[in-house]
């Protein structure tokens, strides 16, 4: 889904902003012209200097309330009318114009937050990305890759527009603020990845995020490992530092550089149709009450069984045949998007967090 107007809509908008500036511009020759023509009439007709025919102008087209400045002869009461009228006209048609011109100058902005607005209304299980740093753009394109509908909050007004010509889905605002996550859709959303380079910043984000949505899964980025304590308690789910993984990451490549390649390849989109994928197990499945032994997976839908969550009671690493399948479940699996697809549709769930 794109958060961009469509060539069409944008070269709509240009054309009515560019002949409305074209108006502004006969508006301001007009404008001279009278305020010429009014001092050339009373020098003409009162033989006054340029000074005082000048002045005479601007305060009959002002219509300021000043009195004459000399007595007026017959004529000149009449051009006096007749320029007060000509002048009102004018006056009433430019500042028409130049309200329209204020109201349209913005066009296409408020016609791409109009068109993200609907677009964001639609979507549900979508994440929430607030940053468009280098680490949320990091994960936007995992998420992207893996067709995971994404919704960006930025306050940079710079990075919006990065976010915007990207072709990404993008909010402008605090997303601290309850008003901005409810825009976002965070009542309907999977996940919220909270990626800004600021720890305090990030706290507040989701001490809001999880008082709007208590069942929210929440990643949150910490700049300071000390500051990982606070985001669990304030509802974060996982918190992560980058360079910490970053670090970790780096030394498994030299100890274990096949292994790590290998969690490259089945973790990330690298054109390799091999995926390590997690799954929970719906109430209505009918997996819900078998042996993995019974169930056989393996040949029902060709994914390898890795691992068993059970809430509560942490991880069964390659669970023993007659361990039984339970509602709630999380089963870790490897496969192709083809085997994935159909053990999705065993499970009767969606993917697990």
């Amino acid at each position: 889904m794109r958060g961009i107007l469509s060539a069409k809509e944008r070269r709509e908008a240009n054309v009515a902003v560019l002949n409305l500036r074209r108006r502004l511009i006969p508006l301001a020759v007009t404008g001279s012209l009278v305020i010429l023509i009014g001092t050339l009439g009373y020098m003409w007709l009162e033989g006054w200097p340029l000074l005082e025919a000048f002045y005479m102008t601007i305060i009959t087209l002002s219509t300021v309330g000043f009195g004459e400045i000399r007595p007026l002869s017959s004529n000149g009461r009449l051009f006096t009318i007749a320029l007060i009228l000509l002048g009102a006209s004018t006056v009433a048609y430019g500042f028409s114009t130049l309200g329209e011109y204020l109201l349209l100058a913005d066009l296409p902005d408020r016609l791409w937050r109009r068109r993200t607005m609907r677009q964001v209304e639609k979507l549900e299980n979508h994440v929430i990305i607030c940053g468009y740093g280098r680490v949320g753009k990091s994960a936007i394109d995992a998420l992207t890759a893996g067709h995971y509908p994404v919704v960006i909050i930025e306050r940079e007004p710079e990075r919006v527009e990065s976010a915007r010509n990207d072709g990404h889905l993008v909010l402008e605002g605090d997303a601290s603020s309850d008003e901005i996550l409810l825009q976002a859709g965070i009542k309907r959303a999977h996940g919220l990845i909270v990626a800004t380079g600021d720890d305090s910043l990030n706290l507040f984000i989701v001490l809001s995020a999880r008082a709007l949505n208590p069942n929210l899964f929440i990643v949150t980025r910490t700049v300071n490992a000390e500051n990982a304590p606070k985001m669990r308690r304030a509802g974060a789910d996982r918190v992560v530092s980058p360079y910490r993984i970053g670090g970790r990451h780096m030394a498994n490549i030299v100890m274990r550089p096949h292994v790590t390649d290998f969690l490259d390849v089945v973790t990330l989109d690298n054109g390799i149709e091999l995926w390590l994928e997690e799954f929970i197990i719906a109430p209505q499945s009918p997996l819900v009450g078998q042996t993995v032994g019974e169930a056989n997976i393996r040949r029902r839908t060709g994914v390898t069984l890795i691992a068993l969550i059970r809430q509560g009671g942490g991880a069964t690493i390659t669970p023993a045949a007659e361990t039984r399948l339970e509602a709630g479940d999380e089963l870790i699996v490897l496969g192709t998007r083809e085997q994935l697809a159909v053990l999705e549709q065993l499970t009767g769930s969606a993917k697990g967090h």
